[in-house]
């Protein structure tokens, strides 16, 4: 089974992005069958910029979506939307990966399941 999870929000200000990361995580650990890939529009590309300091005991999503890759998650981040941001041409994230809406489209067609934060 494939899951896709749509990010829109930053990666702080809201728990929309902790919130789904979380859930990668726990399908990821309770379910290893799944594939899960993950898509950052709008906001949430800012989610994979490296580097992110947070206070003690503060979730930190870098570490978050460093874990989800590591497990065999995929992670994208739309092209467009990091432009409009100004990241297009930062480093990102290790396997953080710019993408494009037709490859979003072909992640939705292929996606057993979507989630939507």
């Amino acid at each position: 089974m494939k899951i896709l999870i749509v990010i829109n929000d930053a990666p702080y200000g809201t728990e929309k992005a902790y919130n789904a990361l979380r859930m990668a995580m726990t399908l990821q650990k309770e379910h290893k069958e799944i594939a899960v890939n993950i898509f950052l529009l709008a906001d949430s590309v800012t989610c994979a910029i490296p580097e992110q300091i947070t206070p003690n005991g503060y979730y930190n999503i870098e570490r978050m979506l460093k874990s989800i890759i590591n497990n065999g998650g995929k992670v994208k981040a739309c092209g467009g939307c990091s432009e409009a941001r100004g990241i297009k041409n930062l480093t990102l994230i290790d396997g953080v990966e710019i993408s494009n809406m037709k490859e979003f489209a072909q992640w939705t067609v292929d996606a057993d399941k979507i989630m939507t934060f």
